[in-house]
C-alpha cells in the first residue's frame, strides 16, 4: 500500500517538475486554455513566484501572498492596459505568507504562526515599513499551516487553522478550525471546527452567509472523500473532521466514534482531490448575468490521484442561498497527456468586472474579460 502511494506521488512530482523545468512561456499556455464563448484570458502579471492569495488595495495595487517563497508582492497596472507593469517586494523571508487582506490603508499578512500589518503600504511600495504584529499565538505546524485571510462584513479578520496531519484527532481545539479576531488582534474566537484545511472563503452578496472550501483527507482512494463547499451559520458549527467526510463517508480510523448525522453537511460536494482553494462570489457586471453572484472556485489539482483531476476554474451555481450545480469555466492547465501546465490558487474580481486568477506553479496572474454581446461595464 505504501509503495502504491509513493508511486502515485512520484508520478505527480515528475509531471509537475517536467512542466516547471521546461519554463513554458505563459503566452503559449494561454493558447491551451478553454473558456466559454465571448471570454478572453491574458497574462496580467508574471514573475510573481508562487503567486497564491490575492487582495486588492488602494489605487489599483494588487497584493499577492506566496508559499515557501516567503515573499509578499505588490503589482500594479498604472496605465490601464490590462498588464501590471510595476512589481514590488513588500516582504521576504516570511513563514509561508499565503494570506493577504487589505483594510483602511493597511496590508495584513498571515504567516503560519502570526498575522502582521503593514501600515500606509500603498504610499510606501518602494520602501515598505516594518510590520506590526497583530496576533502571534498561532501554531507553527507546517502541515496545512498556510492561511487564507479575509475581512468579514463585521470588520473582523477571518482565517482557518488547518489540521497538522492528513488524518488525526488534534489535541488542541484551535486545529482544524475557522477563527476570527478584531483588526487589532483582540477577541480571538473559534467559530467552527471539524474543518481539515480551508484556503478560501467568501460571503454571499445576497445573504451575507459565509461559504468556505475544505479539502478532504488523502488515501481513501481516487474517488473518496469529496472536497467540500461548506456554509457557516453559527459559532459552534462542526463540519465532521476527522470523524466524517462529506455527508456520508465515515472515516475508517475515527468514524466509529461519531456518526455523520451529528455534523453539518456540505453545501456542495466537489470531486475528490480536485483541491478546491480560493473561492469568490462574482459581484461584477462585465460578465453575462448568469454569472452574477455565482461562485468561482480555483481547483488547484490533485497530487495523489492515479488519474489527475482539477487544475481548472469552476463555477458553482446558486438559487438564492442554495448551491444547485457546478460547471467548468476554464480548463486546459491539465493536458490530455496529463501534463500539468499550471495550478490555479485564488480568484478576485476587479472593479471593472474582470477576473484575476493566480497560478503558483507558473508564478503568474491571469486576467479574464468578457467581450461578448452582453458585456456590461456598470
Amino acid at each position: 500500500m505504501q509503495i502504491a502511494k509513493l508511486s502515485v506521488f512520484l508520478v505527480f512530482v515528475l509531471q509537475t517538475c517536467i512542466a516547471c523545468a521546461e519554463k513554458k512561456n505563459p503566452q503559449d499556455i494561454l493558447k491551451q486554455l478553454r473558456l466559454p464563448d465571448g471570454f478572453s484570458i491574458s497574462v496580467y502579471a508574471d514573475n510573481v513566484p508562487q503567486a497564491r492569495s490575492l487582495a486588492l488595495g488602494d489605487n489599483g495595487v494588487l497584493f499577492v501572498g506566496t508559499g515557501t517563497d516567503g515573499k509578499v508582492y505588490a503589482v500594479r497596472d498604472q496605465d490601464g492596459d490590462g498588464v501590471a507593469e510595476s512589481r514590488y517586494v513588500i516582504a521576504k523571508e516570511l513563514y509561508m505568507p499565503n494570506g493577504v487582506a487589505f483594510r483602511n490603508g493597511s496590508l495584513y499578512v498571515a504567516e503560519v504562526n502570526r498575522i502582521l500589518r503593514y501600515d500606509q503600504i500603498t504610499q510606501k511600495l518602494d520602501n515598505p515599513p516594518k510590520p506590526v504584529t497583530v496576533f502571534d499565538k498561532l501554531p507553527s505546524d507546517k502541515h496545512h499551516g498556510w492561511k487564507y485571510l479575509r475581512f468579514g462584513p463585521d470588520n473582523k479578520l477571518y482565517f482557518g487553522v488547518g489540521a497538522p496531519c492528513n488524518i488525526c484527532r488534534p489535541e488542541k481545539p484551535v486545529y482544524a478550525s475557522l477563527v476570527r479576531v478584531n483588526a487589532d488582534g483582540s477577541d480571538f474566537e473559534i467559530i467552527a471546527q471539524g474543518i481539515r484545511n480551508t484556503v478560501g472563503f467568501d460571503w454571499q452578496p445576497e445573504t451575507g452567509a459565509l461559504f468556505f472550501s475544505d479539502n478532504g483527507r488523502d488515501w481513501l482512494g481516487d474517488d473518496q472523500p469529496p472536497d467540500e463547499l461548506n456554509r457557516w451559520s453559527a459559532v459552534g458549527d462542526h463540519f465532521g473532521y476527522p470523524y466524517c467526510h462529506g455527508d456520508d463517508v465515515s472515516d475508517p480510523e475515527y468514524g466509529k466514534e461519531k456518526k455523520c448525522s451529528e455534523f453539518k453537511p456540505p453545501a456542495w460536494k466537489f470531486k475528490a482531490h480536485v483541491a478546491a482553494l480560493g473561492i469568490r462570489f462574482y459581484r461584477g457586471r462585465q460578465f453575462p448575468e448568469q454569472y452574477h453572484n455565482q461562485l468561482f472556485v480555483a481547483q488547484h489539482g490533485s497530487w495523489n490521484r492515479s488519474v489527475p483531476d482539477g487544475y481548472r476554474i469552476a463555477v458553482v451555481k446558486f438559487d438564492k442561498d442554495k448551491a444547485i450545480s457546478d460547471e467548468v469555466f476554464i480548463s486546459g492547465w491539465l493536458t490530455g497527456k496529463e501534463e500539468v501546465l499550471g495550478r490555479p490558487v485564488d480568484v478576485l474580481d476587479l472593479p471593472d468586472g474582470s477576473l484575476l486568477i493566480s497560478d503558483d506553479q507558473l508564478g503568474v496572474i491571469y486576467k479574464v474579460q468578457y467581450k461578448g454581446s452582453h458585456a456590461k461595464t456598470d
